[in-house]
């Protein structure tokens, strides 16, 4: 009975809000995966019905430009839009950039990010400042704007190391982030402290407390901003959307990981609303995207990312309804697999009835 009274209210919520604001859209409902969760056409032909049936409207797809276009082509039958998801300034293992190590970000400490791996072993970040690195990241979002059906080229890790991490995660690499400590404050490259120097007469690592400067934030801010904004006049040229998952609102990222992501020119903003990485409840939710909805200011949609393994299915109800309280347009999930047969009913009831 409790099941049932919470999602009456889940529905009666957006029907209320839809009229409110004479919105006449479907609430989206999308989920991150892998390209590797099948293989053959008749196995992604079977994933994509399963998702369709479920209610799934969007797929975030992480694969190569060939499995991305043979997705698109299959999902069109499912009436599922699929996103290029690629990874942009954290590039592990990248063949291309590690021939060239002057592309690479620098921290305070004056250490190469291909080199010095801030936290896990897949932390290889380009620089925003590197010519180089800027034009061979263009070029591979490029390559995403040619696939035929694509609805958008979304974006991630596109931002600087976190300088702070979340609370809950800094026990696990047996941290106490008091300060913004030297090893994880990026953005010292050559050329950036070479250009802030020109504009203001110092060389940020010549400061005392060049992580205290409003002006050094604001300039690596500034680096980042400019490159998805190229990024996305590539992308719009090619008559497609772009999209970015981001921390989880624009005053958080920008303290958290450089990441001023309310400047950019988006389509869609996935939040990355993880609460428990922040030791937060789900109302947490709700004031995260109103925060997103209001910087944002109807230049483009918020449709926040919710963490499966940290919420229940009842949990996932109360999650959706804090994301559309805040003015979302949809959700998706982080990530597919993790979704048991009890949180795929609730996404298909809510599918079914908004």
């Amino acid at each position: 009975m409790k099941k049932a009274v919470a999602f009456l209210s889940i529905v009666l919520f957006f029907q209320i809000g839809c009229k409110q604001n004479q919105v006449n859209r479907e609430f989206k409902i999308g989920a991150w995966t892998g390209a590797d969760i099948a293989e053959s056409e008749d196995e992604w032909r079977a994933k994509l019905e399963l998702f369709s049936t479920n209610g799934l409207s969007d797929l975030f797809l992480s694969g190569s430009v060939e499995e991305t276009q043979r997705v698109v082509t299959y999902a069109i039958d499912y009436d599922i839009d699929i996103h290029a998801w690629v990874w942009t300034l954290n590039r592990p293992g990248d063949t291309t950039a590690a021939k060239n190590p002057d592309w690479y970000a620098v921290n305070r400490n004056g250490d190469n990010s291909y080199d010095y791996r801030a936290y896990v072993d897949y932390y290889q970040w380009l620089s925003p400042f590197s010519p180089g690195a800027r034009e061979y990241i263009k070029s591979t979002m490029q390559s995403y704007t040619n696939i035929e059906g694509l609805t958008s080229v979304h974006l991630d890790y596109v931002r600087y190391v976190d300088v702070i991490l979340g609370a809950d995660l800094q026990p696990k690499y047996d941290l106490v982030q008091d300060r913004q400590f030297p090893e994880y404050d990026y953005g010292y490259h050559p050329l950036a402290r070479e250009g802030y120097k020109e504009i203001f007469g110092v060389d940020p690592m010549e400061m005392e407390h060049p992580e205290l400067s409003t002006e050094w934030l604001q300039y690596r801010l500034n680096a980042v901003t400019s490159l998805v904004n190229e990024i996305a006049e590539i992308v719009h040229e090619n008559d497609k959307n772009i999209s970015a998952a981001v921390f989880p609102f624009p005053e958080m990222s920008r303290q958290m990981v450089r990441q001023d992501w309310s400047s950019w020119d988006l389509d869609i903003a996935l939040p990355m609303l993880y609460h428990n990485f922040y030791r937060q409840n789900l109302n947490w939710i709700q004031f995260s995207a109103e925060q997103g909805v209001r910087e944002a200011n109807g230049r483009f949609d918020i449709m926040p990312g919710l963490y499966i393994p940290s919420l229940s299915p009842e949990e996932l109800e109360i999650a959706i309804q804090k994301s559309a309280a805040g003015g979302a347009v949809g959700i998706s999930v982080f990530d597919i697999g993790a979704l048991t047969e009890e949180h795929w009913m609730i996404l298909q009831q809510i599918s079914k009835k908004l």
